[in-house]
């Protein structure tokens, strides 16, 4: 009975096999932004891409964001949750323990023969066991593994989500602080220069050769230029903190930075991406969009779990007793008791069918989401590629710039020494200077950050050496509560979407 059951039981599923719903535009999807500021190349990796810059300091930052930062490890420890909750749904295959007990029992009486009044008293004993299995013959507990698993992997997929943006981030803010450097070593070397102009207004005012109005001109120029420097100067050490934050740690030295002497206010310029696959497998691959389409597949297998509720429920049910007394004489009984069990909802049909109408809803607006996330990816993918054209376009045309505005405050400084000009034109040409230096360096910000924004959407950056956990919380959680071997296996792979087996009703 045993083997049949077994045999019987998950031969048939109800509800829908899940298959993935791929638009046809996505498969073969580029666009021309795209294809002009990508390359296909071995090295390096995308998953790896930020070795791109040659920066051994931001290298090093990721590597210790990988090891410490807290969302990518509370995304660690959600895989590990979603685990656990798939063992919940694997134990619903297996037999259950309903009930068990054990009884110990004394009992005193009293008797008497009409004279001779007696007392006494003995133990009982008695124990218990119930079992039901219940058959799995609409695939009720297959297909909550079925969802269990799927929602397992989309947990691991949303980890992977965590790494790509927490990379990006890392990098973005790394450029940020390298950006201010060298806007802060720009303004600094204008305000010395401003500085000597005011001087000499200053002088030439008290000499009696020139007006208040060059003076109180150069004075307004020096002042405001040095008025930009505690701001940059902020705005490093804002960047620093968050740098530490995303490194784990509170706000405080960053020996990270120093791995790579010379890289201070060094903003690269990098015009291509690589990449090792096309767009289209790329958008696909994303952690966030495959993390979307498992739980598509999750959903689908509650649509199943709710319909295998319109069938009857077989159980098979055991049950074992036990009992005995000390009394004299008194027997010890055994039980044996077993035989199927049906239980039907027939008059829950109409509560059953809205359960089952609303997963299919919930369904139809995951695979919704799907879509719009995978429109989204595409759009963050070209207007990141639109945004570094424009900004390597402009990086040539503000290099010549600063060359021209540079070029100009020379021949200004020579013609008013020489009389030919007043010391408007001067100035005139040091705030030329200035502006052209900080939009250059600014421009050369924009063109680094799109190249981060185009690899974060194209989904790179998802890997990492880093276990789910760390050994300090293993052996954290280890003291807590007994895991077995799940914290040790806790580096399973990724999987793509499993479609289901077996027929549909």
């Amino acid at each position: 009975m045993l083997l049949g059951a077994g045999c019987l039981s998950g031969c048939i599923r109800v509800g829908p096999d899940f298959h993935p719903q791929h638009e046809s535009w996505s498969e073969h999807w580029s666009t021309a932004s795209i294809e002009k500021v990508t390359h296909q190349a071995t090295l390096p990796d995308i998953r790896q891409w930020w070795q791109i810059f040659g920066d051994q300091n931001l290298e090093s930052l990721i590597a210790q964001a990988d090891e410490n930062n807290g969302d990518v490890k509370i995304a660690g420890l959600r895989v590990i949750e979603a685990r656990a909750q798939l063992g919940i749904a694997l134990a619903g295959r297996y037999p259950q323990v309903q009930q068990a007990n054990a009884d110990v029992l004394y009992s005193a009486r009293k008797r008497s023969d009409g004279f001779n009044p007696r007392s006494g008293g003995y133990w009982q004993y008695g124990l218990g066991l119930s079992i039901g299995w219940e058959l799995d013959l609409w695939g009720r507990f297959s297909r909550a593994i079925e969802s269990a698993d799927a929602a397992f992997f989309a947990t691991q997929a949303n980890r992977e989500d965590v790494l790509v943006l927490m990379h990006a981030q890392v990098a973005d803010t790394y450029f940020t602080l390298r950006t201010a450097e060298a806007r802060l070593r720009i303004a600094r070397e204008n305000a010395q220069l401003q500085k000597r102009s005011y001087e000499i207004a200053q002088k030439l005012f008290k000499s009696g050769e020139s007006d208040e109005l060059d003076l109180q001109q150069a004075k307004t120029q020096y002042l405001g230029t040095l008025s930009s420097i505690p701001d940059l100067e902020s705005q490093i050490v804002l960047a620093r903190h968050a740098l530490s934050v995303l490194l784990g740690r509170p706000p405080g030295p960053l020996p990270e930075l120093d791995v790579q002497p010379g890289k201070e206010g060094v903003v690269p310029l990098v015009d291509r991406a690589v990449l090792q696959d096309v767009p289209a497998d790329l958008l696909l691959r994303r952690p966030d969009v495959r993390a979307a389409e498992l739980q598509m597949a999750a959903q689908s297998a509650l649509i199943g779990v709710a319909k295998a509720d319109l069938y009857p429920s077989v159980s098979l049910l055991g049950s074992l007793v036990w009992s005995a007394s000390s009394l004299t004489g008194s027997p010890s009984t055994l039980a044996v008791a077993a035989g199927p069990s049906v239980t039907w909802n027939l008059f829950d049909h109409g509560k059953i069918t809205n359960n089952v109408r609303v997963q299919d809803a919930r369904l139809q607006q995951l695979s919704v989401a799907y879509q719009n996330t995978v429109r989204e990816a595409a759009r963050e993918a070209d207007d990141a590629a639109t945004a570094l054209i424009a900004a390597l376009q402009r990086d040539t045309i503000l290099n010549d710039a600063q060359g021209a505005a540079g070029r100009s405050l020379k021949l200004a400084n020579t013609i008013y020494r020489e009389g030919y000009s007043d010391f408007q034109r001067v100035l005139d040409a040091q705030r030329a200077l200035f502006a052209q230096q900080d939009a250059y360096v600014v421009n050369r910000s924009n063109a680094a950050g799109s190249l981060i924004a185009l690899y974060k959407a194209l989904g790179g950056g998802w890997h990492t050496e880093e276990p789910l956990i760390d050994s300090a919380t293993r052996q954290q959680m280890q003291r807590r509560t007994d895991w077995g071997d799940l914290l040790n296996d806790a580096s399973a792979p990724s999987a793509p979407v499993r479609q289901s087996e077996g027929p549909s009703r």
